[in-house]
């Protein structure tokens, strides 16, 4: 093993049995992307450390509870491929790529996990019945939050929408939005990989 891969067993407790799943996952990213652009280039290398570890600091934030969780604009599947390895949430992936849906769906398989894929764009998906929402590098705060506008609608049946984004560096400007609305709660959590960014912990309440 080598020295990230031995941080991530030692930070999140990590069992044997999903050991292995990220590591059938990692795989199959580094055979899809020779024909799929699924994350840069550049990263492959260091997947470890900049998808897999990114992706999972999540997995705390949860304090230990199981919500049942939608991952927008998904891509390559991080952080909501990570998530339904390392817990027992149910994950519904949104990704309106549909040669990246198939490598969604390929990786569902191949692990084993509870998750489905639908290869929507955000904005046009009728409202999910979940618990929380993720999303990583996927546009800023107000751009974000306006794609998931039917997600966070006023509903009698749904409380406050809680939402987890993994945010840059830029994140301070983009929180300036959200200054004149008080139904908007947040908090930001430093990364635990990169020491310039940040996970966006923010909840929607029914205004």
């Amino acid at each position: 093993m080598n020295t990230t891969t031995e941080d991530l067993v030692a930070q999140l407790d990590v069992s044997r049995e999903t050991l292995i799943r990220l590591r059938t996952y990692v795989a199959l990213v580094e055979k899809w992307q020779a024909r799929v652009n699924l994350i840069s280039t550049t990263t492959l290398p260091d997947i470890w450390h900049r998808h897999i570890w990114d992706s999972a600091q999540l997995v705390p934030l949860l304090a230990g509870k199981t919500p049942s969780i939608m991952d927008v604009g998904s891509g390559a599947g991080f952080p909501g491929l990570v998530l339904a390895i390392m817990t027992d949430c149910p994950v519904t992936l949104v990704e309106s790529d549909q040669k990246k849906s198939i490598f969604l769906q390929t990786v569902i398989r191949e692990c084993g996990l509870q998750a489905t894929v639908l290869t929507q764009r955000v904005e046009a998906l009728d409202r999910q019945d979940v618990d929380l929402i993720t999303a990583r590098a996927l546009a800023p705060v107000d751009r974000l939050l306006a794609l998931l506008d039917r997600q966070l609608a006023p509903s009698d049946q749904n409380g406050p929408m809680r939402c987890l984004f993994l945010k840059g560096q830029s994140v301070h400007e983009e929180l300036t939005w959200l200054d004149d609305r008080p139904h908007i709660s947040w908090q930001l959590h430093p990364s635990l990989t990169n020491p310039y960014a940040f996970v966006l912990d923010l909840t929607v309440r029914t205004e």
